[in-house]
């Protein structure tokens, strides 16, 4: 299980991600814009978010950093941009710790099979703090490849 952090921006995400990768020497960041989204991801997404970045990972000094650009219709306060993500390849766990978080938070969106992974959700725990969870399972990764 790890923990890791995802920072939001508002349209400069690739910015800001190739800054840190040079800055901290990593390798060429790999991008991936709302408008790669397959077509039955469920997700409706504006013209104007379809160049904005989903997702993308570094490593810098062993951990990953996630980023990801919010979309036009609900962009972030720079400050309250960065979440915490929980993964696991414990099911169990998962569903452990998102039920605690939820007992005195607000569900923002319920764990479920998402086109990235068996089981996903999102929770604002009781002191604002936005957790993410997700099921992550190496041997499924290495299987897709």
């Amino acid at each position: 299980m790890t923990v890791e952090s995802y920072l939001f921006f508002n349209g400069n995400c690739r910015e800001a991600v190739e800054y840190y990768a040079k800055v901290f020497n990593t390798q060429s960041p790999e991008f991936m814009t709302f408008g790669e989204l397959p077509a039955d991801s469920g997700m409706e997404i504006s013209e104007e978010s379809k160049n904005l970045i989903m997702h993308v990972g570094i490593e810098i000094e062993g951990s990953i950093v996630m980023f990801s650009d919010a979309t036009l219709d609900s962009p972030v306060t720079m400050g309250d941009n960065v979440t915490l993500v929980v993964s696991s390849d414990d099911t169990k766990k998962i569903q452990h710790y998102f039920n605690l978080l939820k007992e005195e938070g607000k569900v923002d969106m319920e764990l479920q099979e998402t086109f990235w992974s068996k089981l996903y959700g999102k929770v604002t725990d009781k002191f604002g703090v936005l957790w993410q969870f997700n099921h992550y399972d190496e041997n499924e990764e290495e299987s897709m490849k």
